[in-house]
C-alpha cells in the first residue's frame, strides 16, 4: 500500500503524521519505505538522526516530482508492505504525481476555519486525480486539535462540508509530535504512554482497515 500525506498549506503536519504512522508501522513488524519528496529533507534527517543514535527506522529514500514515472516509486514500493510518501506543501507537481501512484491520500488540516479554507486547493487536485484514476481514495486528518476549546471542538463541524470523509482518529496539539523527531524517533515510541502514543495507534489501525477494505473491494 502507498500511503500519500498531501496537502497545499505548509504547518498542518504532513511529515509529522507520516514518520508517526511509518514509525508506528514499522514498530509492528511491517517492511516500511517512507519516501520523502519534500526538498527540505525533513524525513532523511530524521533517520540521520536515528542513525547516530543507534536506532532502526524505516527505510527513507529522497523522491522528486517524477515519482510516478515507471521505475520509480511504484517498483520501488513493491518490495515493502508499506510506502509512506511525504508531500511538500505548496507543490502541486509533486502532489499530483503523489496522487497518481497512492493507494490512499491523508490530507492533514489543522482546527482553524483558515485550515479549513486552505483545504480548498488540495480538494481540486484530489478531484482531478480521480478523473484519471476512479480508484484513488482520500481522507481528511484532523492535527493539531486542542480539545478543550471551542475551536477543537468545532474543528471537525468546520470540515463537514469538504467533500471527503473524515478519519476517525485525530492527532492533538502534544509536545510529543515536536519532540519524537529531533530523538528519530516516532511519537508512540518516543512516549509510548503519552496520549499521542495512543492517537497514532488508532490512527494507524484506522488507515490499514481503510487499506484492506479497498483490497477486498477490488
Amino acid at each position: 500500500m502507498i500511503l500519500a500525506f498531501v496537502g497545499q498549506k505548509g504547518g498542518s503536519g504532513e511529515t509529522t503524521a507520516a514518520l508517526a504512522v511509518a514509525s508506528e508501522l514499522f514498530a509492528r513488524g511491517r517492511r516500511v519505505l517512507v519516501a520523502d519528496a519534500d526538498p527540505q529533507g525533513s524525513c532523511r534527517t530524521w533517520a540521520a538522526v536515528a542513525a547516530e543514535a543507534g536506532l532502526e527506522v524505516p527505510t527513507v529514500a529522497g523522491v522528486g516530482a517524477d515519482l510516478y514515472r515507471p521505475g520509480q516509486l511504484p517498483a520501488l514500493a513493491t518490495t515493502y508492505e508499506a510506502t509512506i510518501l511525504d508531500c511538500p506543501p505548496r507543490s502541486a507537481p509533486v502532489q499530483r504525481a503523489a496522487l497518481m501512484v497512492a493507494d490512499l491520500a491523508i490530507i492533514p488540516c489543522g482546527p482553524s476555519a483558515v485550515d479549513a479554507w486552505a483545504l480548498a486547493e488540495t480538494l481540486e487536485l484530489v478531484e482531478a486525480a480521480r478523473a484519471v484514476r476512479p480508484e484513488l481514495r482520500a481522507a481528511v486528518l484532523l492535527t493539531r486539535k486542542a480539545n478543550r476549546t471551542a475551536l477543537g471542538r468545532g474543528a471537525r463541524e468546520a470540515l463537514a462540508d469538504c467533500g471527503l470523509p473524515i478519519l476517525a482518529a485525530e492527532l492533538g496539539l502534544r509536545v510529543a509530535y515536536q519532540e519524537a523527531p529531533a530523538a528519530g524517533m516516532g511519537p508512540a515510541q518516543y512516549a509510548p504512554r503519552d496520549p499521542a502514543a495512543a492517537e497514532v495507534r488508532a490512527l494507524t489501525d484506522e488507515l490499514l482497515a481503510l487499506t484492506a477494505a479497498k483490497r477486498r473491494s477490488r
